[in-house]
Order: structure tokens, then sequence, then C-alpha cells
């Protein structure tokens, strides 16, 4: 399969010296290339006033038959003019392939803003300019894994049945799409169970470098037809930092502990306000659900029903107990999310 991005381009700009492509991928990129990218990267600051754009652009490079994925940083530095740095990444990538970069482009916000963060961190401590270009090529092999996994659902799923060809209602495929943020500590069973409920009509990208697992998938219910997206974010203390991103958009949250393990269920009061602290400017009602898995363990459960009870209570949250090895309640359980969820949209 073709590679999806053709080059990489990091390049500094100086208000008084211009554009300087300081480190690229692949090494023998032509210079014109190079210049041609970080003059029109100028271009665009200088056309706005010179402030610096903080989401995501594609721009074209008819030239080159090429489009430009482009984020700017901007960060502190007293050795510059004003006191501001400007740097830019941008990857390039051939302009027959842009459906999927326009279509997937929300789903890159996350890796590009941490890794826009760290190298904030490294230039803060003058580190070597080789260490930054480091976090770019992680960046490209994260970004690169996505948009593999964006492509392979775009070419699979118009076959599969489990995706609803038709519908009765004007010529929308879905009817209801949200987004549901799924956590928990580690080794809860967070990942089987989001398994069990997509089973073969699933899209799952796995970014190890971010850790975090986009799956979505697209289901009849009383409703019409839901597109649910859940981000599967890991439990590790490592991605602390990552996280607050991943919430973002989020309608509902899903918190998950294991039955057998009580210090997973004492770390889901944690977890919500983990949430709910980076929710804040959340212009919608939170709806929260609490899964207790592994319930077919029932010799070795450590936790009782009145207890989750009494937590999801408190919480304001509902409470199912499933078991991702037999699928009990696991189905019935994503469906009463996707109903609670559209029943608030129309109140």
């Amino acid at each position: 399969m073709k590679k999806l991005i053709d080059a990489v381009i990091y390049t500094d700009i100086d208000d008084e010296l211009g554009p300087n492509p300081t480190h690229w991928l692949p090494s023998n990129l032509p210079e014109a290339i190079r210049m041609l990218v970080g003059i029109k990267t100028v271009t665009i600051l200088s056309g706005d006033q010179g402030s610096v754009p903080n989401s995501l652009l594609i721009i074209p490079f008819p030239s080159l038959k090429l489009k430009g994925l482009i984020r700017y940083l901007e960060r502190k530095d007293k050795s510059k003019r004003g006191g501001i740095a400007r740097s830019a990444i941008t990857f390039l990538f051939k302009e027959t392939d842009d459906v999927i970069f326009y279509k997937y482009i929300s789903y890159l916000k996350a890796p590009f803003d941490e890794t826009t963060r760290r190298i904030i961190e490294l230039d803060n401590i003058n580190v070597e300019s080789e260490r930054i270009f480091e976090e770019i090529k992680i960046l490209r092999n994260s970004v690169s894994k996505l948009l593999d996994d964006f492509r392979t659902k775009e070419i699979t799923s118009p076959a599969s049945k489990e995706f609803p060809e038709k519908r009765s209602k004007g010529d929308k495929l879905v009817d209801y799409r949200f987004k549901l943020v799924v956590v928990g500590d580690p080794g809860v069973g967070k990942t089987s169970t989001i398994l069990r409920f997509t089973d073969n009509a699933f899209l799952r990208t796995y970014v190890p470098t971010l850790g975090v697992s986009i799956t979505e998938k697209i289901f009849h219910a009383k409703s019409g037809v839901i597109e649910m997206i859940l981000w599967d974010i890991a439990g590790q203390a490592k991605f602390e930092t990552m996280r607050r991103h991943f919430y973002q958009g989020s309608e509902a949250i899903l918190l998950i502990f294991d039955l057998t393990n009580r210090i997973s269920f004492t770390s889901i009061k944690n977890w919500y306000h983990d949430v709910m602290k980076n929710m804040e400017k959340h212009h919608h009602q939170m709806l929260g659900y609490i899964f207790g898995n592994k319930c077919d363990l029932i010799e070795v459960r450590r936790v009782k029903l009145v207890e989750a009870l009494a937590l999801a209570k408190e919480l304001n949250l509902k409470y199912i107990e499933i078991s991702a090895l037999t699928g009990k309640n696991v189905e019935y359980a994503f469906y009463d999310i996707a109903e609670t969820v559209i029943k608030s949209r129309l109140e």
C-alpha cells in the first residue's frame, strides 16, 4: 500500500530572515520544494497580520501537485524580535489523496497538539534541534498509522453488511453521530469491552505513542442509524497530560472497573473528576455510565452490587454490570448509552 505522507518539513520562521527549513524527510528532498513550503508558510502568516492559527490547515501547492497539512507553533523566546519564536510542521501529500485528510482532519488534531506541546517544552530547556525533529518523526509515524487505518476503512466499510447502505429518510447514511470517551485503570477490560460490542464492524486505530484507540461503529437503534465513536483512553500515568485533549467533544463518558479488582473500583471517582475537570467548558450536559466488568467471575468478585450502585448514585451516573468475555449486557449497555444521548439532544 502506498504511503500517504510524501514528505515532512520543519521550518523556523524568522521575522527578519524569513523561512528557514531546518529538518526534512526524506533527506534528499529537493531544496526548491523545501523553500517553496517555507515561503508559503510565511505568506499565510503575513496575510493575516502575523497571527498564528491554532488549528490544522490544508493548503495547496499546485506546481508540485501536492497539498500540505500545516501546524504552526508559537512560543516565548526573548532572543527573537517581539519575544516570540514561530515555526511550522508541514506534511506534504498528493492532491489525489486529499479526501482522507479533509474527512479525518479532526482526528489528527490530538497528536499534533501533543507534539506541539512537547516541542515547546524541549525548546524551553534548549535541547538540540535534532531531538525536536525526533518528536516530529514520532508524530509522522503516528499520523501515518491513523491515515492508513482511515484509508482501509474507506475501502472496506462500504462492503460491510454491518454498515447500513440505504436510509428511508432522505439521503443521510447516519442520523446521529456522537463521541464516547472510555476510561478506567489499566487491565480492567476497556478494549475487550469495546471489541465485544463492535465485533467485526469497526475501525480500530491504536496510537501507542499517544495512548488512544479510536473505534467506530454504525448501527440501527430505535432513534435511527447511529454512529458511535469510541475513544479508548490509556490508563497509564505517563499519558496523563495527553488525556485532556482526548476528552474534548465527547457527549458521554464511560468509566469501567474490574469487579474482581477493588482498587480499580476505588479509582472510578478519580477518573470521573479527571474527565469533568478537563470538560469544564463543555456546552452540553455530560452523560455518564459506569460498567462493572467481569461479572462472570462470581467466586472472585471483590465489589458488591450495592457499593457500585451507591457510587453511581453519588456521581449521578448509570450503572450496568457486564462481561466482555461472555458478552453479557454489553450490547444492551451500549445501545442504552446511544438512546440516552439522542434523547438528551431532543429534550
